[in-house]
């Protein structure tokens, strides 16, 4: 079934998402706003299941023997998989849990958020195509969604930051993913193909769209002033095909230097980019 949800709210958004009898949707822990009282919550590590995200059932239940052999090999192989999905997230700086909620005795609701200012946009998922995301950019989503984590290449992922790890979505749902500032869509097909953008603009694209990361000019002078004086340090996102691209239009490193000039520690100075000296 559908995953009903209304996006709600200006500067800084909010899922409120109505679910049906038995239906789940699950989060990324830390997104949860609120929920009403019939709605069930569970933290797990694992990621959906084929089962459309619900518990496995006990291996020592009522199937004799036999069913404790194949139950026992089941666990085995359901904690192999957990155990490579945690590690990955891990890797990755995500969560490690995921929380559940399941509406029971009638219809339910509950509110997610993201942790910046910004928009939330919720995303379709028929099976043809996947989607990727920046880290951090997934809120929610139905059981039926598999969520997971793409490494890009590791050329690719040194120079642009935000691109080396990727939300993966897969299946069939909704997914709700949020960003900083507010959001822009576009089809690199209709800018001739291709667009450059900040690393840290890129919230989220279709599969077939291929991203990758340029240096900023060549190594001559307008190369080094756009590097030292562009802000933009020497990458920039390169994003080419036909599909659907989301871009955000405040980024994370942007906000956090803005509040450190508030608080008058911005040592950045004049030049930005490449010679910021600021800490991390």
């Amino acid at each position: 079934m559908t995953l009903q949800q209304e996006i709600v709210g200006n500067a800084t958004q909010m899922a409120v998402v109505s679910l049906q009898p038995g239906q789940t949707v699950y989060c990324e822990a830390g997104k949860f706003l609120f929920k009403t009282a019939n709605v069930t919550m569970e933290t797990r590590l694992s990621g959906p299941s084929g089962g459309g995200g619900q518990p496995q059932a006990d291996a020592g239940g009522a199937g004799g023997a036999s069913g404790v052999g194949g139950g026992m090999g089941g666990m085995l192989r359901q904690a192999m998989g957990t155990a490579m999905q945690v590690g990955q997230r891990a890797l990755a700086g995500e969560s490690l849990a995921f929380q559940y909620f399941t509406s029971t005795g009638g219809e339910g609701t509950v509110g997610f958020a993201g942790v910046l200012p910004g928009e939330m946009r919720a995303l379709e998922l028929d099976g043809t195509r996947a989607w990727f995301a920046e880290k951090d950019a997934f809120v929610a989503a139905e059981s039926t969604v598999e969520f997971g984590i793409a490494f890009q290449g590791g050329k690719t992922g040194r120079s642009g930051g935000e691109g080396f790890v990727l939300e993966k979505f897969t299946g069939r749902g909704t997914v709700i993913i949020a960003g900083a500032g507010n959001f822009i869509d576009l089809n690199p097909a209709d800018f001739g193909g291709r667009v450059d953008v900040d690393t840290g603009c890129v919230v989220a694209f279709e599969e077939g769209i291929q991203y990758g990361v340029q240096r900023v000019g060549g190594l001559n002078r307008q190369g080094m002033m756009n590097a030292v004086f562009g802000g933009e340090g020497l990458s920039l996102a390169t994003l080419e095909g036909n599909g659907r691209v989301i871009l955000q239009s405040l980024t994370i490193e942007s906000l956090a230097n803005a509040l450190r000039k508030a608080q008058g520690g911005d040592k950045q100075g004049p030049t930005g980019g490449l010679f910021s000296t600021n800490a991390g």
